[in-house]
């Protein structure tokens, strides 16, 4: 079998997750108070991205949590910090800090580019360590764009699995991830699902991000191991809604 048909597999067991737990969800409609699994892994799927030439939702997003010994972030930790700030902040509702959330940066950086803002957020990139502004002011003058971004990516239907191990380089939740991004990503590589002219992610810094028609950029120069997909079936069938 081929990358093609491995691509179908994986969908299809897309097809059997959502079937599982009720279709994907938005990050808008969710909260910690929700059954989700203490570890996993999870899936976006970008309206308007779908796969050729069917209306297949296209994933475009794919990550998970507690990867190195001793962690104990939840998946649930791991969704709030993409989610942002609820409405209930007092200082910035509905906002978000994009140097906890590396998909929340990536959309941020992309949106810059693509309305030629650089000007209004010359930090955007910078960690806090090498800022010598107040973080106050640098909130305040980042808010506007951490409010589109959160406005994004709460809009992304996803997908979750639950893959309950213990967090370590080998876990499973690792194995996965690494795999299904290796099999997805165009990057240098046969363009498959090509992704539409007004993707977002066409306007990333970041070559990978453009070329592979994922939020993501490590992994998607890697080749990818078969098997997962064994794992990934596994996944399916422990996964319950929340």
């Amino acid at each position: 079998m081929g990358r093609h048909d491995d691509l179908d597999r994986f969908y299809a067991l897309l097809d059997e997750l959502a079937d599982r737990v009720g279709g994907p969800r938005k990050l808008k409609r969710c909260t910690g108070y929700m059954d989700w699994p203490d570890r996993g892994i999870y899936l976006f799927l970008e309206p308007g991205e779908t796969r050729t030439p069917s209306d297949q939702p296209r994933v475009t997003r794919i990550g998970t949590h507690a990867i190195s010994a001793g962690s104990k972030t939840s998946l649930w930790d791991r969704l709030k910090q993409h989610y942002g700030t609820g409405s209930a902040s007092s200082n910035h509702p509905h906002g978000g800090n994009h140097r906890g959330s590396v998909y929340r940066k990536r959309v941020g950086e992309a949106l810059i580019e693509k309305h030629a803002l650089h000007d209004d957020y010359p930090s955007w990139d910078d960690r806090w360590s090498s800022l010598s502004r107040e973080r106050d002011d640098v909130r305040g003058e980042e808010y506007i764009m951490e409010r589109r971004v959160s406005a994004y990516i709460r809009d992304q239907p996803f997908l979750w699995l639950d893959v309950d191990d213990q967090p370590s380089k080998e876990s499973d939740r690792r194995y996965i991830e690494e795999n299904a991004l290796a099999l997805l990503s165009n990057f240098e590589k046969e363009s498959i699902d090509p992704r539409t002219t007004d993707w977002l992610g066409r306007h990333s810094r970041s070559e990978r991000i453009r070329q592979s028609g994922l939020w993501n950029v490590n992994h998607v120069d890697e080749a990818y191991d078969p098997d997962f997909l064994d794992r990934l079936a596994r996944a399916v069938d422990e996964t319950e809604p929340v």
